[in-house]
């Protein structure tokens, strides 16, 4: 019986359920992502997830750096470049609700992130499976 197939409220390796886990996951962005793909390892779920919010909220904090790079260099154009981050962490902030709510509602089943769940989902396999 793989962990998919398991009922959510049994708990993975780190003492809460996997529903909990899930939502934790994307709780602090890659942050919370790094902690759970270490420490839920057990549990294919919360890695997948916790590998989501890693590639997720890395991609847009890396973007939201080099928007802020690009912005100071160029001076008055640089307005454009800080509503682009605006726009980006509007953005963020909506996928990062929608990713909770996700994860609750599936009970902590692998889920793909809303909207962009198709670019990074092969990615969050890939490093999720890279954990053991």
């Amino acid at each position: 019986m793989t962990s998919s197939q398991l009922p959510p409220n049994q708990p993975p390796s780190t003492g809460l359920d996997k529903k909990t886990s899930a939502i934790l996951s994307y709780a602090l962005g890659w942050l919370t992502g790094i902690i759970f793909l270490f420490v839920g390892r057990n549990d294919p779920d919360v890695k997948f997830h916790a590998a989501q919010s890693i590639v997720f909220f890395g991609a847009v904090s890396v973007l939201n750096i080099v928007l802020s790079i690009a912005g100071s260099l160029l001076g008055a154009l640089g307005i454009i470049f800080s509503l682009a981050g605006l726009a980006l962490g509007i953005f963020a902030l909506v996928v990062w609700i929608m990713a909770m709510v996700g994860a609750n509602n599936k009970g902590g089943v692998r889920a793909e992130l809303p909207i962009v769940g198709k670019f990074t989902a092969p990615y969050a396999d890939q490093l999720a499976g890279s954990i053991k």
